[in-house]
């Protein structure tokens, strides 16, 4: 039988875990100093530099390869893993980013915009509220007051920003020890 206790002693869990809090208080800490102002939000957000995403899974792979040996089988699982999740990042997560940066200026050059005719300007902000919601709220009866919300833009990572994490997770691995 397996106890609780054995999760506490699992080096390549905790070197994860420690990778990925790390980049989140990194991460935090440069908006802090970027901004002068404390963003608790960024200590779970995904996005921005260094990537929490990277620094996790790289962190991870160098923990199994450091336990099992770089020609286990689980090792080869690990960076193929961190492989397509830092590619995702760099990809599919950033191009969704940028697009929703795209919709956003969409939507506020659509509210701005002056409709001659009261229904048609009706019918405009009716469309743009429901493109806001989410599909399964698309039916549900709300008040026509509500506000738009914006999409969130910081969904991906710059081939900079995957790098740094993916240095931050080897150097976090690196320095717990295998034997905790």
């Amino acid at each position: 039988m397996y106890s609780i206790t054995g999760v506490l002693h699992n080096y390549p869990l905790i070197a994860a875990l420690a990778a990925w809090v790390v980049a989140q208080l990194a991460k935090t800490l440069l908006d802090l100093v970027t901004n002068k102002k404390f963003n608790r939000e960024l200590l779970t957000a995904s996005g921005g530099m260094p990537s929490s995403h990277s620094a996790t899974v790289c962190a991870l792979t160098l923990a199994i390869g450091r336990c099992s040996g770089l020609n286990s089988a689980a090792f080869a699982i690990a960076v193929i893993m961190a492989a397509i999740v830092m590619y995702d990042a760099m990809g599919v997560r950033y191009s969704s980013g940028e697009q929703a940066k795209v919709l956003n200026k969409i939507i506020l050059l659509l509210k701005r915009t002056d409709c001659p005719d009261d229904n048609q300007k009706q019918r405009l902000e009716n469309t743009l509220k429901s493109l806001a919601k989410p599909s399964e709220q698309l039916d549900a009866e709300e008040e026509d007051d509500e506000e738009l919300k914006q999409i969130k833009e910081k969904l991906g990572h710059t081939p900079l920003q995957v790098l740094a994490g993916a240095l931050l997770g080897i150097v976090v691995a690196l320095l717990i020890p295998t034997s905790i």
